[in-house]
């Protein structure tokens, strides 16, 4: 097994009662959660999960999302939990941000990119907000999903987050930015929000510096490129 610590317990609590049952696909499968023997999830701010082997690989960005779609496909029944509205971490304040729920840090870029909003259309559901890093590959064996980071968006920004990440922090070419969203509705807009998520995140983590504005200056001068 695997033993993880968990800042909340009723996220923690929600996500293992659901992928206990949760059915896999051909396309993906997933570590089973584990109760302690008093039955409970969490035991002192600690879950265990069932060890599966595989290994993330941030270069293989199609079948992160590949694997990606088919998990958002199989959790779009799922009603929306409450801890959605009263998660207060760095990463729930910035999703909030990113879709105008709260103010932006103020930063350049993340004025430009918010000029070049629009309203979205697509409808919210749970997603995983964090796929990069967090879909395990091993021959022969369906892609594992692991670390459900749960977010109540459009399903594609799952997507547009994976591919934000992969061209921020693992080499992938802006020119592929088009085509890895190919068929996700209002494609253009989601990226432009998954970028300011990441980057107000970092704002909120004390992070943000001039090396990490350089290193983001690029994707904000394509996304902004492709809104026009």
């Amino acid at each position: 097994m695997v033993l993880r610590p968990t800042g909340d317990g009723e996220e923690a609590d929600w996500r293992a009662d659901v992928l206990e049952h949760l059915e896999h696909a051909h396309e993906f499968r997933l570590p089973r959660p584990i109760r302690a023997t008093s039955g409970r999830w969490v035991v002192d701010g600690w879950e265990a999960w069932q060890w599966v082997p595989g290994a993330a690989d941030e270069t293989r960005v199609s079948d992160v999302v590949r694997a990606g779609d088919a998990f958002h496909r199989a959790i779009a029944g799922l009603e929306r939990p409450t801890f959605i509205d009263t998660s207060d971490d760095a990463w729930a304040v910035a999703d909030r941000m990113a879709w105008e729920e709260k103010p932006l840090p103020a930063d350049p870029m993340l004025r430009r990119l918010a000029a070049r909003y629009r309203r979205v259309e697509s409808p919210s559901q749970m997603i995983h907000g964090d796929l990069l890093g967090n879909v395990l590959f091993a021959e022969g064996l369906p892609a594992t999903i692991i670390d459900w980071a749960p977010y109540w968006r459009p399903a594609g920004l799952g997507t547009a987050i994976a591919v934000v990440d992969a061209v921020c922090w693992h080499g992938a070419p802006i020119e592929s930015v088009p085509a890895l969203g190919q068929g996700v509705a209002e494609w253009e807009q989601l990226l432009a929000r998954a970028l300011t998520f990441r980057i107000a995140t970092l704002h909120l983590l004390g992070a943000w510096d001039s090396a990490l504005a350089e290193r983001h200056a690029p994707v904000v001068d394509a996304i902004v490129a492709l809104t026009r």
